[in-house]
């Protein structure tokens, strides 16, 4: 029988599926942050100490990441997907429920391990379904992951204040509703996996050695782990490459998380009101999308050398503005939200980029994650610390550009054309 054409062409069933998980990996905890102040008054918990509620998602991740791609290897990418997404649900439901303190925390838990696993598998599928739009998938990817953190951000505080029940739905409604994509995107993914021409191929790990899969009609086929230098005894952890990406990834996280955690209760305490400091969390991320789309524009020429490096400056000047300058507080968030969508599209285009085959971009891809986010983890219960220790916002906001200050430093090196697991050569040599 002869495949219909949604078969034999599934580039766009596969795209579409990529890009519903990702509008998933951000949502259900970017919501978080406009609720401090709701969830602080009806637990009891300092707003401050809720700093180690933005924290544990990454905690997760960096618990996570290492062990994600191992799972894909033996169970198959997409089956351990769409398990994440599962659990993604899961959690986001357990989250909510009322009840016990211990609802929300171990939620988050969940949350983070699920997000973990779909952030380090997927960098890995782009890699291998769409080596030739690399840049362009990578940026599109990232770009829903930040639009739908955005609209989360944005909607979690009137949807709180909706009637239902005896009252209003309250902080577990609303980041139950942050959830609200997860059911959509199982099924597309679902529907992908069987449908798709390339199932078997797809739910199979990425080839490491061996025949290498063949690409699109037109393109070369990627590169085999055999063509590369010895692992050795510590594989992709004893690589310079890789903590050079690990090091840029880990301090452009631990600065978004700082900033999409506390910007509402900054923007709050100069007054703007609950639902507006939620709207700023959101034209932060919206701004976002915007940093990522340029990323491929930026990756052309010589600017790709200096393109990580030159990203973080945009948040250094946004950063020092809200200390300086206040009064334009919706202008700086605009341009930290650039340099912080730029700054994860790049990340994430460093996992393909910095290694040669898709199963070495999942190795990468699972190490920078775990080194990366146990960086991050750091940042929002330091900036909570340093706003209670000293009562105010300048010493947390000195650390956000201290971490920015790493980010660029990090950007210099990681833009050479270098590649993981190999014998250092340039990208693009042999």
């Amino acid at each position: 029988m002869r495949p219909s054409a949604e078969v034999r062409h599934p580039g766009l069933l596969l795209l579409a599926a990529v890009l519903l998980v990702a509008a998933n990996l951000r949502s259900t905890i970017s919501g978080v942050g406009p609720l401090l102040t709701q969830i602080s008054a009806d637990l009891g918990i300092a707003e401050a100490a809720l700093g180690l509620l933005a924290a544990i998602p990454l905690i997760a991740f960096a618990a996570v990441s290492p062990l994600a791609h191992s799972l894909g290897m033996r169970f198959g990418f997409s089956g351990v997907v769409l398990c994440s997404l599962i659990a993604l649900g899961a959690g986001t439901v357990w989250r909510s429920l009322p009840g016990a303190p211990l609802n929300l925390w171990a939620g988050t838990v969940l949350i983070g391990a699920s997000i973990a696993v779909a952030n380090v598998l997927l960098p890995a599928v782009i890699k291998r379904e769409f080596s030739d739009r690399l840049a362009v998938v990578t940026a599109l990817f990232t770009a829903f992951l930040s639009g739908t953190g955005a609209l989360a951000s944005g909607v979690v505080v009137p949807v709180s204040q909706v009637p239902g029940g005896e009252g209003v739905l309250g902080w577990r409604g609303a980041l139950l509703f942050s959830g609200a994509l997860i059911p959509l995107a199982t099924v597309i993914w679902l529907v992908a996996m069987v449908r798709s021409r390339e199932a078997r191929a797809w739910a199979t790990p990425a080839p490491d050695a061996g025949t290498p899969r063949a690409g699109p009609p037109g393109t070369a086929a990627p590169a085999v782990e055999p063509q590369q230098a010895p692992h050795g005894r510590w594989g992709v952890w004893g690589d310079a490459v890789a903590w050079q990406v690990l090091s840029y990834m880990g301090f452009q996280a631990m600065a978004f998380y700082m900033m999409v955690t506390w910007l509402a209760p900054l923007a709050h305490s100069l007054g703007r009101p609950e639902v507006v400091a939620g709207i700023d969390v959101m034209l932060l991320q919206v701004s976002s999308l915007a940093g990522s789309l340029s990323v491929p524009l930026m990756l052309r020429g010589t600017l790709a050398r200096w393109t990580p490096a030159l990203i973080p400056v945009l948040g250094l000047v946004a950063v020092t503005g809200l200390i300086a300058v206040p009064l334009l507080f919706p202008g700086w968030v605009i341009l930290y939200g650039l340099s912080s969508g730029a700054s994860l599209a790049m990340s994430f285009s460093l996992f393909g980029l910095r290694a040669r085959t898709p199963g070495a971009a999942g190795r990468l891809s699972g190490m920078a994650q775990s080194g990366g986010y146990a960086i991050a983890a750091v940042g929002p219960v330091a900036f909570g610390g340093l706003l209670s220790l000293t009562g105010g916002w300048l010493a947390p906001l000195l650390l956000v550009e201290l971490t920015l200050a790493a980010q660029l430093a990090a950007g210099l090196f990681v833009g050479r054309e270098r590649q993981v697991l190999t014998a250092s050569a340039p990208a693009g040599r042999s």
